[in-house]
């Protein structure tokens, strides 16, 4: 399991390749590439902050959880912070389970953690004027269906 929180850009390509190199036991490689979205098109920058202690922190718990739930053999989530512009990849995530329905899920759920519960803060900044970017009832609704799914495989 790997975590990793920083500012640089990072090539998805190569880090799914050395990911992909270090697997041994599993059939399904799962890869996750956010990237930064201009849905106006008028998007200057994201800007992403972060406190860093508490956030490798959070990105490593978030990592463990998934590895545990679906048996994955190797988790690498890479977030970025700092000043980003639309197109560039802001987070990626690779899992990598025996059968692909787990690494597929393992990705699933470690994405919505991410855009839920991880703690980061994001601006986007067009035309001069600067915005906080809000949770969306839909992320949480997404997060709150792996509880119920849990909580209907225990009984």
């Amino acid at each position: 399991m790997s975590a990793r929180v920083q500012e640089a850009a990072f090539d998805a390509a190569a880090e799914a390749a050395a990911f992909q190199s270090a697997v041994t036991q599993s059939g399904a490689v799962v890869s996750f590439t956010g990237v930064v979205r201009d849905d106006t098109g008028s998007l200057d920058y994201m800007f992403i902050e972060h406190y860093p202690g508490m956030t490798l922190a959070a990105l490593e718990k978030f990592a463990d959880q998934a590895r545990v739930k679906f048996g994955l053999e190797k988790v690498l989530v890479i977030h970025r912070y700092g000043r980003l512009q639309p197109g560039e990849a802001i987070m990626m995530v690779v899992t990598a389970a025996r059968h692909r329905k787990d690494a597929f899920a393992g990705a699933d759920y470690l994405m919505d953690y991410l855009k839920s519960r991880a703690p980061f803060w994001k601006k986007e900044v067009s035309q001069g004027s600067a915005t906080w970017v809000a949770a969306k009832d839909q992320d949480e609704a997404a997060l709150a269906e792996w509880s119920l799914n849990s909580a209907a495989k225990e009984s």
